[in-house]
């Protein structure tokens, strides 16, 4: 036995008048992608469920049509094949949509459609797609249900039903997009900017030749649901997704500059040198590091009369330089914020290691008081293969350290703000110290903590001290200076808040964040997509700038161009407030390309300069 779907689910065939049933209706089913009926206890295998269709091996969209099979949202014909360049009529289209969204809601009352029987195949099936939101009917309540379907009227249709918007001017992107943009009827202009922003529109073999007005075929319908059913997770070879082009008027484009693996910062001839590259580029913020290894890289009275020494350039791993390179009587931060007011550059100094520091530095010999320890009593925890310790984030004295260092260079530099990352934080395998634990006794009746680190209360407890110092430092860093952006650099939340502590989603609904930039640094641009769409990214981005990081490369880890380009894109087609790359150096250097061939690419990443998103500056969301 087999079921028809209709309007209110199915209606039940028994097995002796199946034969007969699928006699009268194959000659107008055959025609459709077939969806596939559902089975019940007993039943004859319907029509054209065999799990291999002959005809679709090699094709650009088989990987798609398989999966839709898989899914049972289509099938093939009575005879095995399922004919991948014939057309749809509009009642076909109907009926994959009624079975491929069947979780969505009504958005408007049903009418009739003069043109359709009660008794008609698909009526159910177009009232359902009409309810929905996704299909609309002619002049005079038609359907025109044997149509067939051209492309532009699919495209329509899912960004309709999928209440899909342009987060760009169509007027703009379009034109940019296809080459045949002129084809496009006006009345769909909007929703096709829309349906392709969300990477719906599928094109073969041209990937900038949309042929909206060509009848859609059989594979083409297929590859259009994939790419709406499972956007960045869809098997369709990419090279044949339409990626509307878009250049932001308003974006961040930023850079971290690091003095691991790159000499930029020591010398002013190379500082000045690499940021009139970026400023060339059309670049609009650096975020230089002044604060890792133990040391401060501005002078800094603070630094000093905790670590013995003001400043320091050189990383302890580099050896083979003189630990004083670069120092003498320079302040490379004083250089950084000249140049960056000389170039329209925007410099926001990045706290790095935050609350972490080499367990060998000067630092931790000096004030082993302030180190945290594990259950165990052990200190040290691996960095590949650094070792480095953590000072407390719960004790008083620590926290004033930190404050002082970022509040003196938010006093002294003309800086647009300070940036931290969840190194303010804390591995959450630690906080067994005397001073914590003694800390958590008194709010816990004598109770010491959980010997799990990971106990969900106790990862909150310290999570919440944290939070309680972040807020503590957002208003001192606002005392200092008030028009200074708090920015935050931050993993995604789970692993942010799991492993370290530092719960930035409840920072940045408290206000102590005005600027994220989150770090995804993913090999595989379908979870780099995936890691954008989480709830607090989504909430987050409605309140302040959020931009996101993208790698470039390490030394030992080269990223190409293409996939580069490809996440710039991915962020910009979700509407993010733009992007930074980590970090400078790799941006030229450790990939088969040329250092000339990556200038071009950043080039065509941003060919016309851009404005700063700022929350200071009446930000608004895109989307």
């Amino acid at each position: 036995m087999f079921e028809l779907q209709n309007q209110k689910g199915t209606s039940k065939v028994n097995s002796k008048s199946a034969s007969q049933v699928v006699s009268k209706v194959a000659s107008k089913i055959a025609l459709t992608l077939f969806p596939l009926l559902s089975l019940t206890v007993g039943a004859i295998e319907p029509v054209g469920a065999q799990t291999t269709l002959p005809d679709i091996a090699g094709h650009w969209a088989e990987g798609c049509i398989q999966e839709l099979q898989t899914r049972r949202i289509i099938n093939g014909y009575p005879d095995g094949t399922f004919r991948p360049n014939a057309p749809v009529t509009r009642a076909e289209f109907a009926t994959m949509l009624d079975i491929a969204f069947s979780e969505r809601r009504d958005v408007r009352p049903a009418i009739g459609f003069v043109d359709l029987p009660a008794n008609y195949w698909a009526t159910p099936a177009i009232a359902t797609a009409y309810r929905r939101g996704f299909l609309r009917g002619y002049p005079g309540d038609r359907f025109n249900p044997a149509q067939n379907i051209p492309r532009v009227q699919v495209l329509v249709a899912l960004a309709s039903g999928l209440d899909y918007a342009a987060n760009h001017k169509p007027e703009e992107t379009l034109p940019r997009t296809f080459a045949d943009a002129t084809s496009i009827p006006e009345y769909a202009y909007t929703a096709v900017a829309a349906a392709t922003e969300r990477r719906l529109a599928v094109n073969y073999p041209e990937r900038d030749r949309l042929n909206p007005n060509a009848l859609a075929s059989r594979a083409e319908v297929a590859s259009f649901l994939c790419q709406a059913l499972m956007q960045y997770q869809s098997p369709i070879p990419l090279e044949y997704v339409a990626r509307v082009a878009i250049v932001p008027e308003t974006e961040l484009r930023g850079v971290w500059i690091t003095n691991i693996d790159s000499e930029v910062l020591f010398s002013k001839e190379n500082l000045t040198a690499a940021m009139e590259r970026l400023a060339a580029l059309n670049f609009n913020t650096v975020y230089p590091t002044v604060w890792n290894w133990g040391y401060t890289l501005y002078p800094s009275d603070v630094a000093k009369a905790v670590t013995g020494r003001s400043v320091r350039l050189v990383t302890p791993i580099d050896e083979n330089l003189d630990p004083d390179l670069g120092v003498g009587d320079r302040d490379m931060l004083r250089e950084m914020v000249a140049e960056g007011k000389r170039l329209g550059l925007r410099v926001i100094p990045w706290f790095e290691f935050g609350f972490m520091a080499p367990a060998d530095s000067e630092l931790a010999r000096r004030k082993p008081e302030w180190i945290t320890e594990r259950l165990d009593g052990t200190r040290e925890k691996m960095e590949g293969i650094h070792s480095r310790v953590w000072l407390n984030p719960f004790h008083p004295e620590v926290q004033q350290f930190i404050t002082d260092l970022i509040v003196e260079i938010i006093e002294n530099y003309d800086v647009a703000g300070i940036q931290l990352d969840d190194h303010l934080g804390l591995p959450s395998e630690f906080g067994y110290d005397d001073y914590t634990v003694a800390l958590y006794k008194r709010e816990h009746d004598g109770n010491p903590p959980p010997e799990d680190p990971k106990d969900p209360d106790w990862l909150r407890w310290r999570a919440d001290k944290i939070t309680e110092y972040k807020d503590r430092l957002f208003r001192a860093i606002k005392r200092a200076n008030p028009d200074a952006i708090v920015s935050l650099s931050p993993n995604p939340q789970r692993f942010s808040y799991r492993e370290f502590l530092a719960d930035w989603e409840t920072w940045e609904r408290q206000g102590l964040v005005e600027e994220i930039i989150l770090q995804v640094y993913r090999d595989d641009n379908r979870v780099f997509a995936t890691e954008l769409e989480n709830p607090e990214v989504e909430t987050a981005r409605t309140h302040v700038p959020f931009a996101i990081g993208i790698l470039t490369g390490l030394k030992g880890r080269p990223v190409e161009g293409d996939r580069i380009a490809e996440q710039v894109q991915i962020a910009r087609e979700k509407g993010f407030a733009g992007v930074s790359f980590f970090f400078y150096e790799s941006m030229w250097k450790w990939s088969e390309q040329s250092a000339e061939q990556r200038e071009v690419l950043f080039e065509s990443l941003f060919p016309e300069p851009a404005t700063i998103p700022s929350l200071v500056d009446d930000w608004e969301p895109s989307r």
